[in-house]
Parts: structure tokens; sequence; C-alpha cells
């Protein structure tokens, strides 16, 4: 990746966004996998560019890390490891935070936006630990929970005492708990996985598989109840024909639709330049 300076930051900052990583034939990270096919196929193919601005928030989350990882661990644990696993000759590799045998939980820590958690949505962070936790177990560990250790970088200590459904604290833990139907379904996800991935890896740019509605973080397509005359919506619904009845039954005149946007694409896709659907959709405008 090449690192850009526009502002002209002192050095350090810049020596934090850059990353000694290099791709390697055949081995694929278990945060990569989380990933869209087409992104992860596109970032190692390409040389991207990053200011060093647009990277800032790494610092809190290496911050955390490096004072996590300097603290003592208790006898019956292991931090920053390690795992990999084979599957059909590529190398799936992975870095946990924290294992703990007395308890069989193996940790992530993450720092994230409020809204992460505000949300709920933890499919990703569930899928990661799990794929931890399954790579353990073929090391011969036991291996019962995951979990995310949260820290919101952006926490309201006001929102949180007037705001309801807002997170108390700014750091919460989300507990994964782990059966063996789990395991299963994470060997055949990571063996499909694979299989996608390979098939993409002779495929020309343009043609490897578009990342689904989630992965670009698409916000949904919303449906406007409107009103002749007027500019703002009467209503805006996620489904027409919730739309359509709700406009019979409210005097509204027609209902316009309104494409959600990619914000992934927009916002965090390093390598969305390279991406034929990214220009055809936002035409180097974003």
């Amino acid at each position: 990746m090449k690192i850009t300076n526009k502002l002209g930051l002192p050095e350090p900052f810049v020596q934090m966004c850059s990353s000694d990583y290099v791709y390697r034939p055949q081995r694929y990270s278990v945060t990569s996998l989380l990933k869209g096919i087409r992104e992860t196929i596109l970032e190692r193919r390409h040389e991207t560019e990053q200011d060093v601005a647009d990277c800032i928030w790494m610092l809190f989350g290496t911050a955390a890390h490096n004072i996590l990882e300097s603290q003592q661990e208790r006898e019956s644990q292991l931090k920053e490891c390690s795992v990999e696993t084979q599957i059909d000759g590529i190398t799936i590799s992975g870095r946990f935070d924290l294992y703990d045998a007395e308890t069989k939980t193996v940790t992530d820590y993450k720092t994230c936006s409020v809204w992460k958690v505000i949300f709920g949505d933890y499919t990703d962070w569930r899928l990661q630990t799990l794929m931890y936790a399954y790579m353990l177990k073929q090391s011969g560990f036991a291996v019962e929970h995951g979990e995310i250790v949260a820290v919101m970088r952006d926490h309201s200590k006001r929102d949180a005492k007037y705001k309801e459904n807002y997170p108390p604290y700014p750091v919460k833990r989300i507990t994964f708990n782990f059966k063996d139907e789990d395991f299963t379904f994470i060997e055949r996800w990571l063996i499909d996985k694979v299989a996608e991935i390979k098939a993409a890896e002779s495929m020309p740019d343009d043609e490897l598989p578009v990342c689904t509605p989630d992965q670009r973080f698409n916000s949904g397509d919303k449906y406007a109840v409107m009103k002749k005359g007027r500019k703002r919506a009467l209503r805006v619904l996620d489904d027409y024909d919730q739309a359509n009845s709700w406009m019979q039954n409210n005097d509204g005149d027609y209902i316009e639709e309104r494409k959600g946007e990619d914000k992934k694409c927009l916002e965090y896709c390093s390598v969305c330049t390279f991406c034929n659907y990214w220009q055809e959709k936002y035409g180097g405008n974003a």
C-alpha cells in the first residue's frame, strides 16, 4: 500500500499507517475471509493508496492492543497467539488476543463506533471468533465460547445518561456460545469460502463476484410517500407495499424510490477505484 501524507503529519504517524504485511500465494487471513471475494482478490492484485489522515483511527486500536498486550496474563491464559489451518491447499491464518483454558474462551479486542453496539449486528465478530475457536480446537484446545471486548471510541457520557438504549459504558463484552453444530457450520463455511477464492483467483477483475449488499454496507432501498407540490416526504418506509398502503390511507400522491447507498464502497473500500461496480454506479464522483 502506498501511504500519502497530505497534512504533513509527523513521521511516527506515517509509520503507524505503514504495513509490512506481504500477501502470500495460497495464504489468506481470517479477516480477509470476512470481506467480499472481490475486495479480497483486488487487494492482492493492486497497489492501493491511503492517506495518513484517513487511517488515524488506527491509532486508537493499535494503542489499545499494545497496552493490553504488555499486561501479564494468568497461568491459564495465552495472549497474542497465531493459529492456522489448511483447506484444499490454502492456508487460513489468524491471530487472537487472548485464550483462557479455564473458561474455554477465545477473546478478541475491538475498537469501534458506538453505533456498532447500538445496532447490535455482531455477525462478523461471531464468525471471526468462531474461526479462531475452530483452529484452536484443531490444535487440541477446548473452546466453548468466543468473546469480543469492544471499546467505543466515540462514546458519550451525556448520551449514556439521557438516551434510551445507549450503551451505559464505553466498553462492552459480547459473548458467543459455541456448540458442536457451530463448528460443523464453520468448517463447511471455510470449505465453501476457499472454493470461491480458488475459482476467483483466475478471473479477470471485472468478472469477480460483486460484494453482497451486506458486504457493501448497503443502507437498503427506501420508498418515500410524496405529495405533489411538497418537497419533503410524508413518510419513508422500507417496503414498497407498505408505502403504497400508507399512501392510500393518508392522501399521498406517488411513491419515490430511493436507492440505498453502498457505504463501504463510498467510504471504506481501499480498492474501489479498481472495481467496475463502483465505476459504473458512482462514476468516480463519490
